[in-house]
């Protein structure tokens, strides 16, 4: 049995469509109670408190951690001790953690949250398994959106490179991994097919909303910031991923004809 945390997020959800299409037997963690529905069993549980955490476990033979909360990202580490100490008292399941690319390298507080998590997981005495990936196409198309609604010129972040990842082909290689037959350790990362300037991806992203808006290059202090212009969250080596940027656009983002 696999307990997926985060199972009704933007990455849960499709993983767990997965696991059950696989054949396996799916429960997934939630705060609030929720009937079986498509294949998945639903137990009440709270990573916060540990309440209910334990029944939750009970049988496990895996468990894929997806829950995070980015806007309290503080919240995260003690969540993760939460599971792994209710883990150790319930036969020590492997656990399977999906992490970003850089978070040992950026210092953004996000970033050094889930480091903490995976050298938890990794000093945790469990079997564990971390998958990094670079940022999935709706965190950049989110964050342009934001950005295009700034009246006048569109700010862009200047020297920002990204390597988008479709969502989708992370949750089949997470699937792949919380059905091996052991745990990877720290897996191989995962990238997205192409690394693109943030102006390269505004410009498109403006052409799929039908908009035009000049493009306005801002600097972005700090250490973090520096990071992320270094390219620290990026795996050109491991570009695995296929779908590109253009095509989520196309798909999710173009105006209708």
């Amino acid at each position: 049995m696999i307990l997926v945390t985060g199972a009704s997020g933007t990455l849960g959800g499709p993983l767990t469509r997965r696991l059950v299409e696989a054949g396996a037997d799916v429960r997934a963690l939630s705060r609030a109670e929720r009937r079986p529905k498509d294949g998945v069993t639903w137990h009440r549980g709270d990573l916060r408190t540990g309440e209910g955490v334990g029944a939750a476990l009970a049988g496990a033979g895996t468990v894929v951690h997806c829950a995070s909360d980015p806007r309290h990202p503080k919240s995260d580490l003690p969540a993760a001790r939460v599971l792994v100490e209710a883990a150790r008292e319930h036969g020590s399941p492997h656990i399977v953690y999906i992490s970003i690319v850089g978070v040992d390298r950026i210092p953004y507080p996000y970033y050094k949250t889930k480091f903490a998590v995976e050298r938890l997981l990794a000093d945790s005495g469990l079997p564990f398994t971390i998958l990094r990936t670079t940022q999935f196409h709706t965190l950049p198309a989110m964050v342009l959106g934001v950005l295009a609604k700034v009246p006048g010129a569109m700010p862009l972040p200047r020297g920002l490179r990204c390597q988008p990842v479709d969502v989708g082909e992370v949750a089949d290689r997470l699937a792949e991994l919380a059905l091996a037959d052991g745990p990877a350790g720290r897996a191989d990362d995962m990238g997205g097919p192409e690394v693109l300037t943030l102006e390269e991806m505004a410009r498109s992203y403006l052409r799929a909303r039908g908009r035009r808006r000049p493009l306005v290059p801002v600097p972005l202090p700090g250490r973090a910031a520096r990071g992320f212009r270094a390219g620290h969250h990026l795996a050109p080596g491991h570009a695995v991923g296929k779908r590109t940027w253009q095509q989520f656009l196309d798909a999710e983002v173009s105006v209708p004809a």
